[in-house]
């Protein structure tokens, strides 16, 4: 069965706590696990990008000159793509980026990529996470006693005071979310997933 330590704030090992076996410890399925990885990225697309056509441009409604005898190569409009001003040929309109994946691969996907970060002994659970001040300075004390000041962290606390809040905000490697808000893109993107005790509890409890 697979374990993590856990931690006091001071960086001390107090014990250690079983992850569930069906999250932490299936054999990960890296084509679902993919396929989310894609939908996901996916979903962050707008799809607004636009360009005009030849239909679209403004102008061209006549040949600039007769097709024969000119000199000059044979030509239907000023608007055509070899035109400045002209249509485009090729380039992006808007669209939907957005792809569909059942629940059944959603949880999959997660439980892999939760997997995965067990597997690598990415998981670290701290006792409690309050905060006495909201100073940056005292939560990278925090990340020095863990050793962590420059990975990349998915920080997960089942509630979100405002002192942890403002501590983290201006640390780029840290992701602060709630149980309810990991997404598979949070977790493969981190290289820990440092979580409290009580918000395990509610990964677990949503999960399983």
């Amino acid at each position: 069965m697979k374990k993590a330590n856990v931690f006091n704030l001071k960086g001390e090992k107090i014990n250690d706590v079983k992850l569930n076996e069906t999250i932490f410890g299936i054999t990960p399925n890296d084509k679902v696990l993919y396929d989310a990885i894609i939908l996901g990225r996916a979903s962050l697309r707008q799809g607004t990008h636009s360009t005009k056509n030849r239909s679209e441009v403004r102008g061209g409604g006549r040949k600039p000159w007769r097709q024969k005898g000119t000199g000059h190569a044979r030509q239907g409009s000023i608007r055509a793509v070899q035109w400045v001003g002209g249509g485009n040929y090729g380039t992006p309109v808007p669209r939907d980026y957005s792809k569909k994946m059942n629940r059944k691969e959603r949880q999959i996907a997660i439980k892999s990529a939760y997997s995965h970060k067990a597997l690598e002994d990415a998981v670290i659970i701290l006792e409690d996470l309050v905060l006495e001040t909201p100073k940056t300075k005292e939560f990278i004390k925090i990340l020095d006693s863990l050793k962590l000041t420059d990975k990349k962290i998915l920080l997960v606390a089942k509630e979100l005071d405002e002192n942890l809040i403002l501590a983290t905000r201006n640390l780029d490697n840290i992701l602060l979310v709630t149980p309810e808000e990991i997404s598979v893109l949070d977790l493969v993107g981190a290289d820990y997933l440092v979580a409290t005790k009580e918000a395990l509890k509610e990964i677990e409890e949503v999960l399983v």
